[in-house]
């Protein structure tokens, strides 16, 4: 008998299984930020779901991180010095806008509240369409809308998402179901 196949040891190092996510699609998503009113909340809500950024890396942005439509992130999660994070155009003009109408000291927050108050008007903006949102969601959403736009893997992990590994991406992207990659075969080949 095998002195590590006891109950204890299997509880210690069983394998963690990986709960799928629950993809949100890009209407309903668009419907959440068209709804938002409130400028600063609609900026937070577009920099995670079309810039891919975490809820942290969006409160911690001063007006000196912008560059046009490339933002710079200090001290990331990954431990680098920092990253960039690519937004769309339009975001880039209405983020400008807000610091601008604000009069946000360059070196100051533009976004200067807590994790928690961010959270709460996610969760707000979520059950005003019906679904039970987190800030997650929207970071995952815009991997998931990318990859499935044809933007490669690869793109989705290192730019959007800023992973290390492609593994991790993948977690995010949840399962195709059959009549997606039914509908990308037929695209591909016809």
């Amino acid at each position: 008998m095998n002195p590590c196949d006891t109950p204890m040891m299997r509880k210690i190092f069983r394998a963690r299984t990986i709960t799928p996510w629950s993809l949100i699609e890009k209407e309903t998503i668009d419907e959440i930020i068209f709804r938002t009113s409130n400028p600063r909340n609609r900026l937070i809500l577009e920099l995670m779901a079309r810039g891919g950024m975490r809820i942290g890396e969006v409160l911690n942005l001063i007006p000196e991180d912008i560059h046009g439509r490339k933002l710079v992130l200090r001290d990331p999660k990954s431990g680098k010095e920092c990253e960039y994070v690519y937004i769309p155009q339009k975001v880039a003009e209405r983020l400008t806008a807000y610091i601008r109408e604000e009069g946000i000291h360059p070196l100051h927050r533009i976004f200067p509240i807590c994790y928690e108050t961010a959270r709460s008007f996610v969760i707000k903006a979520g059950k005003t369409v019906g679904i039970h949102l987190r800030p997650h969601d929207l970071r995952r959403h815009a991997a998931t809308y990318a990859s499935r736009s044809g933007v490669p893997i690869e793109i989705v992990s290192k730019v959007i998402l800023r992973h290390a590994n492609l593994s991790t991406t993948q977690r995010y992207l949840g399962k195709v179901s059959d009549s997606e990659a039914m509908r990308w075969i037929e695209n591909l080949y016809a």
